[in-house]
């Protein structure tokens, strides 16, 4: 389906920037994708280069439209998905990047973090913002910058320096500077926004020492964003949608109602649990987030985050050698042995939700004699699951209603072992889409409704559909016993208090 039912989405991640273009039913036309070199310092440090991430944005978009034999002008509208956190500090004038992307796993900012702790901020933070007070979080990260960096933070107040998550950089650089500007879902992740008056917190901007001169404006999700430069793609396209690529994920699998929850899978693991209207605090350290604002009101999620799932995988391959691709770990996991007794905490860049320790470190306990590679590439896989079950235990303990079935999405939801190790690790069906593309299909959902490709919205619930289902299958006793090894694992390689 061409002409102007066509709808493109830009998903910039953590490990690959990928344009996808979709018909108006959710289908995929067209694909190109690149993978996005990390840069790794010191130790804990994460970083990008964001002139990587805006010129293979640019050349994915020629290469989905390519894929789609599609040209620039047939195109109805885009949409913008990222990684969210990653925070980027830019000249206004040039539009150069005053230093590298500081990257959402990046801990550097731990021991600011902890003396902020100290001082007793977590509680008015995590009150206005539903965000704990970590270096996942932008607001460390631009602190930081705005610290380190010779004469920034002179040229922060005087308004020539610009702050934006991914999705802001793109849009500046895709307006050619015109627009300044993020939306709800990726202002909620910065440690500097009130998710409940829906505004920057003045407060919490003289707390972290950053001049608001430097912050964009914060949008709806879905809305007129600008267009591209006309001579980059041949044909100025509107932007109508952005959200943060948890809440995009959402969106793409149609987790649009009270009660419901999805689980990405791709560097890390994200559940979300929508709660509509409520902004549920929580109390067992997991994130209150927006999930959408569409027209000026706000839907909140419950999430929790883990900061290592695929990225466990990638560590097979690149720093162990156990595999040279992905594609591998579901036939070596149902090769290892059943009680193979190993297990993996993968804190290589600290321990996310719900133990929040930055300092934490990875670990692998119960290896014997006969532990060969398949025992502990099936120990990675179950980490994931396992992690995904301390998510939605804690939102349980929070008051969510205990979900009847978890939607799943991301690069490693194609293994279908894990999935039904998942299933049997919660005691949860496990539901994946037909598209699993969720991420980018749900930028897509957004400009498609704003642009009328879509009735609005709630027409999304009307396309999704499951492609398979995982029902438990492992008896209580056994569940409890792995479950329970876990548990112990995490907790030996926490820091000291």
């Amino acid at each position: 389906m061409g002409g102007k039912s066509a709808v493109l989405a830009i998903d910039q991640g953590t490990t690959s920037s990928r344009a996808l273009v979709f018909d108006g039913e959710g289908r995929i036309l067209g694909l190109a994708q690149k993978e996005l070199p990390q840069h790794f310092p010191q130790s804990g440090w994460v970083e990008h280069d964001a002139e990587d991430i805006w010129r293979d944005t640019v050349e994915t978009v020629k290469g989905a439209l390519d894929d789609a034999g599609l040209e620039a002008g047939e195109i109805a509208a885009l949409g913008i998905t990222n990684q969210r956190e990653t925070t980027i500090l830019w000249d206004r004038e040039s539009g150069e990047a005053l230093h590298r992307a500081i990257v959402w796993q990046d801990r550097r900012t731990a021991e600011l973090c902890r003396d902020w702790k100290a001082e007793g901020w977590e509680p008015e933070i995590q009150k206005k913002t539903g965000l704990l007070l970590d270096p996942y979080f932008s607001g460390s990260k631009l602190a930081w910058l705005l610290n380190e960096i010779p004469g920034a933070r002179e040229k922060a107040e005087a308004g020539k320096l610009a702050f934006g998550t991914v999705d802001c950089f793109l849009l500046w650089r895709l307006t050619g500077g015109r627009v300044h500007a993020t939306d709800a879902t990726n202002a909620s992740r910065t440690l500097l926004y009130d998710i409940h008056k829906g505004d920057w917190d003045d407060d919490l901007l003289a707390r972290f020492g950053i001049p608001r001169a430097l912050l964009p404006e914060v949008r709806d999700c879905m809305g007129a964003f600008g267009a591209t430069e006309k001579d980059l793609f041949g044909a100025a396209l509107p932007i109508l949608g952005i959200a943060g690529d948890q809440q995009a994920a959402a969106i793409g699998q149609a987790c649009l109602k009270p009660g419901m929850v999805k689980s990405t899978y791709g560097t890390g693991c994200f559940a979300l649990y929508n709660t509509g209207g409520e902004a549920l605090a929580s109390t067992h350290r997991l994130l209150t987030t927006v999930a959408t604002q569409f027209g000026g009101k706000r839907s909140y999620a419950l999430e929790g985050s883990i900061f290592v799932a695929g990225a466990a995988v990638q560590w097979l391959r690149d720093a162990l050698g156990l595999i040279a691709s992905a594609g591998e770990t579901e036939a070596l996991a149902r090769q290892a042995k059943r009680d193979h007794g190993v297990v993996l905490v993968p804190a290589f860049v600290g321990l996310g939700a719900p133990h929040w320790d930055a300092d934490a470190r990875g670990a692998l306990f119960g290896m014997s004699r006969d532990t060969g590679r398949a025992e502990i590439v099936r120990a990675a896989l179950e980490a994931v699951c396992f992690q995904t079950r301390d998510l939605l235990e804690a939102m349980v303990a929070d008051g969510a209603t205990a979900p009847s079935a978890l939607r799943v999405d991301g690069g490693m939801v194609v293994n279908d072992w894990m999935l039904q190790f998942l299933a049997d690790s919660l005691g949860v069906a496990v539901e994946r889409p037909e598209v699993t593309e969720t991420t980018a299909l749900g930028a897509a959902f957004l400009a498609a409704a704003e642009a009328g490709v879509l009735s609005g919205i709630e027409a999304i619930s009307e396309t999704w559909r499951a492609e398979a289902r995982f029902e438990p299958k492992m008896p209580e006793d056994e569940r409890a016993r792995r479950y329970a090894a876990w548990r112990d694992a995490v907790e030996r390689v926490k820091s000291a208090p």
